[in-house]
């Protein structure tokens, strides 16, 4: 056992349980960063993987992991392989559309966790919308679970239960909890380099708010798990029961999903609109070709795209942008 699996199993002892590998750094520029060279690497040699971002650590921690990948890509179908990286600090981590996310030990959890599934299912545009999805869900799944598990299911002990005190996920990738952001999603998917190659990797990177300080909040539509949910466990402890959790709840959905895409799509369709806090809401679509629409987010499609009724009352369908509830 090296430094880094025995000080993983130390810190993270239900996610080394729970995932095929577990790595654990002080800090590095990006989780999600770290996570591709380690799928880059089930593919090709160390030297040839790619500029090493977060130094020698970093290089000798994914060379002993790729074997995650590289050796169970044949059964990755019946069973999806879960690598997790974990950093007490990020530098440079990043969320959707280059958004930075910097982080310092004990507020907030950084994790991400890298798969490899078919190729064919990654890039099919029918159905891969449903990945962010299922990352989505996974985490709010384990949240739940562990709030359950600590005793600190209850929210907001100065009133009743609200509409807005469930943990709810604002299309297409974010964490909400009493209307305001919880945390981030970004998922990214890794190619291998020969063509014929079947399956693809996909890191799924999960950014939590879960001991910020009020005043350390980067805006006033962000939000912290403490704020709402008490008492909470050890903020380490904290993120290794969802760490853990997240990798159960994702190799159950993404098991179910490779085994037949179409079909799961539509339960995971009908779970995530009784937890979308999107739909029914007005909201502000900026397009990635500059375009803004503003109108209602009507439904939640069969591709996992948004449809929002504009104020002009014509239909628009998004499936990249940035969506905001006004």
């Amino acid at each position: 056992m090296n430094v880094n699996e025995s000080e993983a199993m130390r810190r993270l002892p239900r996610t080394c349980r729970a995932a095929d590998w577990v790595l654990w750094f002080d800090e590095v520029d990006s989780t999600n960063t770290v996570a591709r060279r380690l799928l880059s690497e089930a593919w090709q040699p160390v030297d040839a993987a790619g500029p090493d971002v977060a130094g020698t650590a970093t290089v000798t921690a994914c060379a002993g992991a790729a074997g995650v990948f590289g050796d169970g890509i044949a059964d990755a179908v019946a069973e999806p392989p879960i690598a997790v990286i974990v950093a007490d600090s990020q530098t440079a981590g990043h969320g959707r559309l280059g958004r930075q996310w910097v982080s310092r030990p004990g507020e907030s959890s950084m994790v991400s966790f890298a798969t490899v599934l078919p190729q064919s299912l990654v890039t099919d545009s029918r159905v891969n919308g449903w990945l962010q999805m299922i990352a989505g869900l996974a985490a709010i799944d384990a949240m739940i679970a562990v709030l359950a598990e600590t005793g600190a299911d209850r929210c907001c002990a100065s009133h009743g239960p609200k509409d807005d005190c469930a943990l709810m996920l604002k299309w297409p990738n974010d964490v909400f909890l009493h209307g305001r952001k919880l945390g981030g999603i970004l998922l990214e998917s890794v190619m291998p380099p020969v063509e014929d190659t079947p399956m693809a990797g996909l890191v799924i990177g999960v950014g939590l708010n879960l001991n910020l300080p009020a005043d350390h909040l980067p805006t006033d539509q962000a939000t912290s798990l403490q704020l709402h949910r008490a008492p909470l466990p050890d903020p380490l402890e904290l993120r290794d029961r969802i760490a853990a959790g997240t990798v159960t709840a994702l190799r159950s959905h993404m098991r179910a999903f490779v085994v037949d895409p179409t079909d799961y799509a539509v339960a995971l369709r009908d779970e995530t609109e009784a937890l979308c806090w999107t739909l029914g809401r007005r909201v502000e679509a900026r397009m990635t070709d500059g375009s803004v629409t503003r109108g209602i987010a009507t439904a939640l499609n069969p591709d996992a795209s948004l449809t929002v009724r504009a104020d002009d009352g014509v239909d628009h369908v998004v499936r990249t942008g940035d969506v905001g509830v006004l």
